[in-house]
């Protein structure tokens, strides 16, 4: 009998991957058991989970720094995924690496993300503070969350039950931590762990999770360079001399950069590794775009204009929340309260509570979205 499709690419996997890698066939598998693909392994079978879900579509209208962009040159949400799923690649096949495994958390690594980006989930945060909600928001737990409950995957049936490796990979995939230079894989990793690792940020348990880590600072550390310099807010010419000279004068080439470093410092290591001199600077041109990006006065004064939305979102879904008959009234007229009253109705968590739900919901929303809500909702 002719072997199938899958179990032959698995024998190759094993045969032919870094002793570093993580073949699917040594996968710690599902929440749910689920019968294997005749096809596909099982980190190509969650690739295909993420990409044909409502959440992956709905990153290309959320911010990935500048909100609610109209330009068609500047970088959405969506195209920031499909950078790090580019350059982690990349690296992973110099490195030898599964890369079917990389590219699946690299695709779902921010499909939890709020509209307007890092700010609305800090507005979103600051609402849970003020109403001492008793849990936190946090992307990354965030995307986790929707691969394992929130997501529809087909009729009644939420979450898209993902293998271990690939969730793992999501939650643990933060790109904030700019002195991070060296990343090794913490493979005794447990199941409970993946929440409590996630609020402070230990490293994935593949040495695939920690390319997508690293290619996640490097997909945006000079293309979001490239759009401040189309708002008129930094460009590469403004860029002190030695970090021109020690990475580059433009966005391919300080990806180039960082890509050979990792690549050379890192082949046939359990670890993910750039050099001290290109991580050093590759750290300063993050806090420099920390000054004169992500804290400008224009990018400032915008956040006025998100924390309203936010914030105005929140409270008002609140409100009708704890009223589910008025809920029912205004949802009759109005098609606002009439998608939040379905989606209450339809909520895949028992025993959530309210705080719960109102997030959940404004976090998937776009930017778009978001702010057409408000205007229905606050316009006069």
């Amino acid at each position: 009998m002719q072997a199938m499709p899958r179990k032959i690419k698995q024998r190759k996997e094993l045969e032919q991957l870094s002793p570093f890698a993580c073949p699917s066939s040594k996968s710690r598998g599902r929440k749910i058991p689920e019968a294997d693909c005749h096809v596909r392994t099982p980190f190509e079978r969650d690739m295909g989970r993420i990409l044909y879900s409502v959440d992956f579509r709905r990153l290309r209208q959320k911010t990935q720094v500048f909100f609610d962009p109209r330009n068609d040159h500047i970088c959405t949400r969506m195209e920031h995924v499909l950078y790090v799923n580019y350059i982690a690649g990349t690296i992973g096949k110099a490195l030898n690496l599964n890369v079917d495994l990389i590219e699946a958390i690299a695709l779902g690594h921010d499909i939890g993300h709020t509209p307007f980006g890092h700010t609305g989930e800090r507005e979103l945060q600051a609402c849970l503070d003020k109403h001492q909600a008793g849990f936190t928001f946090q992307h990354e737990l965030h995307s986790l969350r929707v691969v394992d409950l929130l997501a529809h995957r087909q009729q009644g049936v939420f979450g898209l039950n993902l293998s271990f490796e690939v969730r793992d990979g999501i939650v643990s995939h933060c790109g904030e931590k700019y002195n991070e230079f060296e990343l090794s894989p913490n493979r005794k990793k447990r199941e409970e762990d993946l929440i409590e690792d996630a609020t402070i940020h230990k490293p994935p348990a593949t040495l695939e999770g920690c390319v997508v880590r690293m290619a996640d600072k490097i997909a945006y550390v000079g293309r979001d360079i490239e759009d401040a310099s189309r708002a008129g807010l930094l460009g590469f010419d403004h860029l002190p001399l030695d970090l021109k000279s020690e990475l580059g004068s433009s966005n391919s080439e300080i990806i180039n950069t960082l890509v050979f470093d990792i690549v050379e410092h890192s082949f046939d290591q359990d670890a993910i590794i750039l050099s001290r001199e290109k991580g050093q600077a590759m750290e300063e041109l993050l806090n420099n775009n920390l000054r004169n990006i992500y804290r400008s006065e224009r990018i400032q004064r915008y956040e006025f204009t998100v924390r309203n939305i936010v914030q105005g979102l929140f409270e008002i879904f609140l409100e009708y929340a704890n009223y589910p008959d008025r809920l029912q009234k205004e949802a009759e007229n109005n098609f606002v309260f009439k998608n939040f009253s379905e989606y209450l109705i339809k909520y895949p968590e028992k025993g959530a509570n309210i705080y719960r739900k109102v997030v959940d919901y404004i976090a998937g929303m776009t930017d778009h979205f978001a702010q057409e809500t408000f205007k229905q909702i606050f316009q006069v």
